[in-house]
């Protein structure tokens, strides 16, 4: 029996990439998302189940898990992709704005895992990837909320690890840094400068030129789903999988400076 992926967040960027790429190499997908009935592709693969989940209606995450049950048998790996981002100044977001963003990125990923874990207990085996972000350990101005909601998802992530080892399921991190994907145009949010904070303006115009340069070097959305299919497959104890030269060097400064060296050198580069 083919083993099957349930990948959430498949309609565009690397959900998208991954859905193709798993379904490319034999494996049956449950390809989620929010709008399921505007799908046109993905629906004419044999192998490839297209339903509804969206991260912030519980219900329907616990009906993509029976679907994709009945459709394909069993579940072996949950691949939480979706997430939601926002830009601007911290100071600018109203608190609906930051609730949502901890309500879908961290909760609704929380919710999936939860929908799914009594599945793969009683068969005594599943694997897990949240694909996470090299903002999940490294605090970057002007998208605080994403990066801090990545910070929640990875140290989620590592705690949980340990007591799922202990019923035969492996969890493990995607770590992409900039990903030409639609998700800077649909998923994430961009607020107008407040009248009110205009002194931020003169950072937050530096900092967007900073971070524009950076998007030069993104990698692609194909390139992470190849990376989410080696740590499917690799069958490693390996934890983290980076992706992308921009995210490995801004890893690899975070980890070999001192906090007060490493936060000389973000100020440095963003101009503050």
């Amino acid at each position: 029996m083919n083993k099957t992926v349930l990948i959430t967040g498949s309609s565009t960027g690397i959900g998208r990439a991954a859905a193709l790429l798993f379904s490319k190499n034999g494996w049956n997908v449950v390809a989620t998302m929010r709008t399921p009935e505007a799908e046109k592709e993905l629906n004419q693969l044999e192998n490839v189940l297209v339903t509804r989940l969206d991260l912030e209606d519980v219900p329907s995450i616990e009906n993509s898990m029976k679907e994709a049950i009945e459709r394909f048998g069993k579940i072996d790996l949950l691949v939480n992709n979706a997430a939601f981002g926002q830009y601007g100044i911290f100071e600018a977001l109203q608190p609906e704005q930051i609730e949502k963003q901890f309500r879908v990125n961290v909760f609704g990923t929380m919710n999936v895992i939860r929908a799914v874990l009594p599945h793969f207990r009683a068969q005594r085996q599943g694997n897990i990837i949240n694909v996470s972000s090299a903002g999940g350990r490294i605090g970057i101005p002007l998208i605080s909320m994403y990066v801090s909601s990545k910070f929640a998802l990875e140290g989620f992530s590592e705690a949980l690890s340990y007591e799922l080892a202990s019923q035969n399921i492996s969890l493990k991190l995607v770590e992409p840094g900039g990903v030409a994907t639609p998700f800077h145009e649909t998923s994430a949010e961009f607020f107008a400068n407040n009248p009110e904070l205009v002194s931020y303006q003169e950072f937050s115009e530096a900092a967007l030129n900073k971070l524009g340069q950076m998007g030069e070097k993104m990698s692609t959305a194909e390139q992470v789903a190849e990376e989410i299919l080696t740590a499917a497959t690799d069958n490693s104890d390996q934890f983290r999988y980076i992706v992308g030269e921009d995210a490995k060097s801004w890893i690899k400064d975070r980890t070999s400076m001192d906090d007060l060296t490493f936060a000389r050198h973000m100020r440095q580069l963003f101009n503050s």
